[in-house]
Order: C-alpha cells, then sequence, then structure tokens
C-alpha cells in the first residue's frame, strides 16, 4: 500500500504489496531508471528544459475536455494523450456537445487515454512510475505553491523519488489511476507517464527500436520530442520514421509504422520534402490526427466517420501522383510518368510507358494532366470521404489561442474539384493538404488556428 498523498484503501488488488513497490533505492530499479533517464534526456539535461516538461495534465476552464501545455515542449506527450482522449470521447458523447463534459468524465477519459498509450506498449507487465513527495514537500501538506517552490526540484531529485509500482493487467492500472488521479495531475504527471511507458515496454526493447538513432528521445537544447518519442506515444512503437513499413535506404533497414493506427499523423515537414507520411498514419482507424508544424503538435479531429475510411485505389493513385507534382499545378513532366506508374504499382515496363506517354501527351507538350491520368487508369473511381465536412482543431499552448483561452476552433472544409494549389502562407492549410491535396477550409473565427 502506499503512504502519503497517494494512499488508497482497499488497493491490495491492484497495489501489491509493500515488497512489490520498487523504490528508486533497488539495484535494479536504479539501473532501469538511470537507462530510461538518459534514452530520455541525454548525459546532460537542461535545467530549463526538465522544468518546462515538469507540469500535470490539466483540463482548461474554456473546453473541459482540452489539455493545457503550459510551456514549450511537452506536446509530444500532451499531443498523444488529447488525440485517444478526443477518440474515446467522440465514440461516447450522444450528440457531442463538448462543453457538458462533466469533470468526472474528464478525468475518466484521461486515465482511459494513458492506458490506451500503455496497452500498445504490449508490455508483459505495466510498471507505472509515481513521484513520491516527503511529508515536507507544500503540496502533500496542502498548502498553496508559490512558483519558486514549484520550480526548485532537479532532475535528480526527480530521480531520487520515483517509485515503480508494477501491474499485471490494464485493468489494474485503470484503477489505480483512477484511485489516485493526483498522479497524472500534478505536477510531475506528464513526466511520470514517459517513465511508465518506457519502463513499461523496456529499456532494451525502445533502444532496439531506435537502432540507428543516437540522440535523446527529448531534445537536449530546445526541449522538443523526437519523431522516435511521438511515435511510441502514437504507436507503441519508438521508430523513427513514418512510412509505411521498414525501408531500406542505403542499405540500412530503416523502421517505419507497422500497421494502420487508431489515430493519425501529419506534418507539414512533408511539404517541405523532408519526409513521407505513410497511408498507415494518414488513413488513421478514428478521424483524429496529431498535427506538426517545426516545433509544435496540435490535434485534428472530426465527427465525420467517413474521413476514417481507408483510401480507395483512386485517391491512393491521385495522392502519389500529386507527390511527383509539388508546386500544385495538376500536371507532371511526361519523362517522369514511368517512376510515377511505378510508385502507383501500375505497370511500369518501358514498352507500356512508352506508349502511354504518347497517349496521355498527344500535342507532346511534355506534360501530362493528372484528369488524364486519372481517366486513363481510373475512370469513375469515387472519392471514400465526403466533399464536405466539418474539423476541430486543438493547440494546447495558451498563447497559441486567441485571449489565451484553449477551446477547440471549428471549420467547413471542402474537396475542391480543380485546385489550384499556389505556395501559401497558410501553415495549417499546407499540412492538410498533405492528407487531402483539393483540401480548402473556412474556419468559423475567420482566421486558421496556428500550428506552433
Amino acid at each position: 500500500m502506499l503512504n502519503g498523498p497517494y494512499a488508497t484503501d482497499t488497493d491490495s488488488s491492484t497495489v501489491q504489496s509493500n515488497k512489490d513497490i520498487m523504490s528508486a533505492g533497488s539495484a535494479s530499479v536504479e539501473r532501469e531508471l538511470a537507462s530510461t533517464r538518459r534514452l530520455l534526456w541525454g548525459d546532460h539535461v537542461k535545467e530549463d528544459v526538465f522544468r518546462r516538461w515538469a507540469q500535470g495534465f490539466q483540463f482548461s476552464a474554456d473546453e473541459p475536455s482540452a489539455l493545457i501545455q503550459q510551456e514549450g515542449g511537452p506536446c509530444a506527450a500532451i499531443a498523444p494523450v488529447q488525440g485517444f482522449l478526443l477518440k474515446i470521447l467522440l465514440s461516447e458523447t450522444p450528440g457531442h456537445n463538448f462543453q457538458d463534459v462533466t469533470s468526472e468524465k474528464c478525468n475518466s477519459l484521461l486515465v482511459r487515454a494513458v492506458c490506451t498509450i500503455l496497452s500498445q506498449c504490449l508490455a508483459p507487465k505495466y510498471n507505472v512510475a509515481v513521484y513520491r513527495k516527503s511529508e515536507s514537500d507544500p503540496e502533500a501538506s496542502g498548502h498553496n505553491v508559490s512558483a519558486e517552490e514549484q520550480s526548485c526540484d532537479s532532475i535528480e531529485q526527480f530521480h531520487r523519488r520515483i517509485e515503480v509500482h508494477p501491474f499485471q493487467s490494464l485493468s489494474e492500472v485503470e484503477s489505480f489511476y483512477t484511485r489516485n488521479i493526483r498522479i497524472l495531475k500534478d505536477k510531475y504527471g506528464v513526466l511520470l507517464l514517459l517513465y511508465s511507458v518506457i519502463l513499461s515496454k523496456g529499456v532494451a526493447v525502445v533502444e532496439a527500436e531506435l537502432a540507428e538513432l543516437s540522440d535523446p528521445l527529448i531534445h537536449s537544447t530546445y526541449g522538443y520530442g523526437s519523431q522516435g518519442l511521438i511515435n511510441l506515444m502514437l504507436t507503441g512503437r519508438a521508430v523513427a520514421h513514418v512510412w509505411d513499413h521498414d525501408q531500406v535506404v542505403g542499405g540500412l533497414r530503416l523502421r517505419g509504422i507497422e500497421k494502420q493506427n487508431d489515430i493519425g499523423f501529419l506534418t507539414i515537414m512533408e511539404h517541405m520534402q523532408y519526409c513521407t507520411v505513410g497511408s498507415f498514419y494518414k488513413n488513421p482507424k478514428h478521424p483524429v490526427w496529431v498535427l506538426a508544424s517545426e516545433t509544435h503538435l496540435t490535434v485534428l479531429f472530426s465527427l465525420e466517420r467517413r474521413l476514417a475510411a481507408p483510401e480507395t485505389v483512386g485517391e491512393s493513385a491521385e495522392r502519389i501522383f500529386r507527390s511527383f507534382d509539388p508546386d500544385g499545378n495538376n500536371f507532371i513532366p511526361s519523362e517522369i510518368l514511368q517512376d510515377v506508374l511505378c510508385a502507383a504499382d501500375l505497370v511500369s515496363e518501358p514498352e507500356y510507358v512508352e506508349l502511354m506517354r504518347r497517349k496521355l501527351d498527344s500535342e507532346n507538350l511534355g506534360i501530362i494532366l493528372l484528369s488524364s491520368f486519372m481517366d486513363e487508369f481510373f475512370p469513375g473511381c469515387e472519392r471514400g470521404a465526403p466533399d464536405t465536412f466539418t474539423l476541430h482543431h486543438y493547440n494546447g499552448l495558451l498563447r497559441s489561442n486567441p485571449g489565451g483561452q484553449v477551446v477547440y476552433r471549428t471549420g467547413r472544409a471542402a474537396l475542391l474539384e480543380c485546385p489550384m494549389r499556389a505556395a501559401s502562407t497558410d501553415q495549417m492549410l499546407t499540412c492538410l493538404q498533405t492528407k487531402w491535396p483539393s483540401i480548402d477550409v473556412v474556419w468559423d473565427d475567420g482566421q486558421s488556428p496556428s500550428l506552433n
């Protein structure tokens, strides 16, 4: 049984006896914690970076189910939790009146979202990290905590006071968190979840999945989470890439996303041609996507279930064609037709390609139109997604929301018939076009939400 601020009355079935509570004093746990620390932070941790990650999961006063991010950095944990929370909420809330969600319901959603993330680790047992407060701690004694008192802890003190509680089943973890919700909501809640995920999955397993990388999961200078950390939180696998399956590049086998995920991921970095997001992330099982700018993560979601339908063959081919048309001109140079056909898993033998090139570029202009390509290879192919739908956007950073109010922003989206995509300064639209190349969105308040 736990002592102090996380004591419970009847935890005999969920919290093991004292001999099973692994404090940082035991040698094996000390080794695991030291390895976890190096994996997350590297050899040197800037005090400012650690301080920015030292926050709990707190809900907005203006949007009951929206989590607040106090400073830059911990979005790599907060945004995935928000995404899974929304996935659960959208499937269970009649009428989807977000303002009517009670605080008790929000706490329950938080616990279930955290348990969903832990479940993806496929762990033989679940090791839940808890911060053991001393009786002299201001928070433990119940009086108000000043900003100076809140910032006084170091990462060394944090590690000295971690206890690890092993559970055999996810239901035990859910019961424990439900009775001890402050573990998640108090100062170190976000970090304790990260440690719980890595300790449950196993440090050695995470390191093996990150085999080709040596940098820590949290950037030592800027404090943002790596793609490996984002993928770990979203999929349960700490792989470094966002394409489908594994790819061999320069003789190296680079791991990607192995199957369709529950929630998706889109990034503006794909528009900049720094990466390619695969279909498993672009077409998740639920209409919820984590969005990435260069420095921040936010969440896009919709009540329109058809947005989560798998791509049709034609939609996949159109997306591939457009990937060879980064300027959005709706045509490609005719000399790269073979590359497009090969990428779309169509016949790409040289003789056939030359025949198709002459047919699709009959006037010998040196270009092939998207419309001609689709009419030839996918005539009459219908879209799986509706032509119009409503989108909602979440950004947890206070400073990124008008008036400092963290609320869901709403927009009306349309998939246009003939997109003429020029260079845009609208980061939101640019990011969404990596998934829906012809999308346009009108936001209810007349201004596109910030990705940063």
